[in-house]
């Protein structure tokens, strides 16, 4: 009696410790079920919402739409416009020496073959010069300099006069290029909304009757 009595409770709780063991494992969806796969989730499509609208609105490919980033430039709001058919140009002012730093994307493709043959800022023929760094081309040429990044169906520049801009500030300018979110759209691209109407004051309408211009003429006028 005294041998049985002491394994029967093992025997009946060996099942209970299994069942619990495995209703938690199938409770618990585990760290890969609850994380979500991109922290900062899949990229907007360029083609909906307010970026596509404003830019449609311009003129301007949505995909073209491009801000950049460098310590001591700011837009210059009214520079924001389209280039050539469909692309994207704007420049950032430098506040303290009137440096200018000008972004512009269009369609097309830059290699080695066709880095010479492409005028950097649209300065048409004068010599070009390429040298390859990192993923993006370093170009100069009329008295300018650029830094150029093939991305898909377009290419990325941001350009300087070489002896107003350093070519590390024109580099990091190049790099930080992107996309813009949504507060960097409403900064950078004009809404589509009109701006309301301001009612005109006018100083020739009396202040009684039905507020027609008062054309009185004085004796003798």
């Amino acid at each position: 009696m005294i041998r049985h009595a002491a394994i029967l409770p093992v025997l009946v709780l060996a099942p209970l410790l299994l069942t619990a063991c495995g209703s938690e494992k199938a409770g618990d969806p585990g760290p890969s079920a609850s994380a979500p796969a991109s922290a900062a989730g899949p990229a907007a499509d360029p083609g909906t919402g307010e970026l596509a609208s404003r830019a449609q609105a311009m003129g301007v490919a949505p995909e073209l739409v491009y801000v950049t980033d460098a310590p001591g430039f700011t837009l210059a709001q009214q520079s924001v416009g389209v280039l050539g058919d469909d692309g994207f140009s704007a420049t950032w002012v430098d506040g303290e020496t009137n440096a200018l730093l000008r972004l512009a994307v269009d369609r097309g493709t830059i290699t080695a073959g066709t880095c010479p043959e492409q005028p950097v800022g649209d300065m048409s023929g004068e010599h070009t010069t390429c040298e390859r760094d990192g993923g993006a081309w370093y170009r100069t040429g009329a008295g300018r300099h650029e830094y150029a990044l093939s991305e898909e169906g377009h290419v990325v520049r941001v350009s300087a006069e070489t002896d107003a801009v350093p070519r590390d500030v024109l580099r990091a300018a190049a790099l930080a290029a992107h996309r813009p979110d949504a507060a960097e759209t409403d900064a950078l691209l004009p809404s589509v909304e009109p701006a309301p109407a301001t009612p005109v004051e006018r100083g020739d309408l009396p202040p009684y009757g039905d507020g027609a211009p008062d054309n009185h003429v004085d004796v003798g006028g």
